[in-house]
């Protein structure tokens, strides 16, 4: 079956490379975001999908505005194309250029969690699990039916550590998807539409800390954003972005400091408290709470804000 594939940062990866080592999948274009600057030096770097396309030898289009190269697409002929995080809109003219249809890798068990944002909106929200759902493309926002679904628990894990065992699951689940086209006579699942939820686009205001919430809430918060954008709260007027935390036992007011040790900075929430183990300053390298509190003046009875 000749593919083309649709998808641009890391986590569209293994998909990749998983469809491009499978037996009756011949990938013969990959289509992703154009090159954007990247650092200090603002150096104009392709996407982790494109870059490894290139080592391949597969041919890489990267359309600004992918609606505007139909003919384009349509002159590939390739049978299906199969979208993961690519992070532009397709158009009707677009679908209909592969016969036997467009095939999105979502990173939640739709219906729930559509949109911008499904991992961190799972963890935020206290799911025990989520998954990967490929479900067939259509106008409307992530509302296809679908063809095969594949679960997993998401237990203590950070959006991070999360992501990349998403990832992984993506890739068998493209090369699953792939093998039930070219058997033919798949069934497809239509959404419950009773089910349905949606998620934004992050902003970084939607990481602030607000430690009058349950230690429950404040530890999702720490693990939905970590390690990009980061949660984060202020101390001594300075930006600190918590990358982890666990469960604690303690009390005191909202944000109050009221243990630093080698195990971490116990803080204080709206029930309970929680412990940072993982930590950021403001300008700073990434660094355990323990040398945090061994290096800068920090100690019980600080607030954290």
């Amino acid at each position: 079956m000749k593919i083309v594939y649709a998808g641009s940062p890391d986590f569209s990866v293994p998909a990749l490379k998983a469809l491009c080592n499978a037996e009756n999948c011949e990938v013969i274009a990959v289509i992703t975001q154009p090159d954007k600057p990247v650092g200090r030096k603002q150096i104009l770097t392709p996407t982790p999908v494109k870059a490894f396309a290139a080592e391949r030898g597969i041919q890489v289009y990267d359309f600004k505005k992918i609606c505007e190269h139909v003919e384009e697409i349509k002159a590939l002929g390739a049978d299906i194309m199969i979208t993961c995080a690519y992070g532009q809109i397709l158009t009707q003219e677009v679908l209909d250029c592969f016969p036997k249809g467009v095939w999105n890798l979502h990173a939640s068990l739709l219906p729930k969690f559509r949109g911008a944002s499904p991992i961190q909106s799972a963890i935020l929200t206290g799911q025990s699990h989520t998954g990967i759902t490929v479900m067939k493309t259509e106008l409307a926002l992530d509302s296809g039916d679908i063809l095969l679904v594949k679960r997993c628990e998401i237990g203590g894990k950070t959006c991070g550590e999360l992501s990349a065992e998403l990832s992984a699951l993506a890739a068998d689940a493209a090369v699953d998807a792939v093998k039930y086209l070219n058997e033919g006579g798949v069934q497809l699942l239509m959404q419950d539409e009773t089910g349905v939820s949606f998620c934004k686009k992050i902003q970084k205001s939607d990481c602030k800390i607000n430690f009058s919430k349950t230690a429950e809430e404040v530890l999702r918060v720490i693990k939905a954003f970590s390690p990009s954008p980061a949660a984060y709260c202020n101390f001594n007027n300075s930006i600190l972005n918590i990358l982890n935390a666990d469960m604690a036992e303690g009390s005191g007011k909202c944000g109050e400091v009221i243990a630093c040790d080698k195990f971490g900075i116990t803080v204080a929430c709206g029930n309970n408290a929680i412990r940072i183990t993982l930590l950021q300053p403001a300008g700073g390298k990434v660094m355990s709470a323990r040398d945090f509190v061994n290096g800068r003046k920090i100690k019980a009875g600080d607030i954290l804000d």
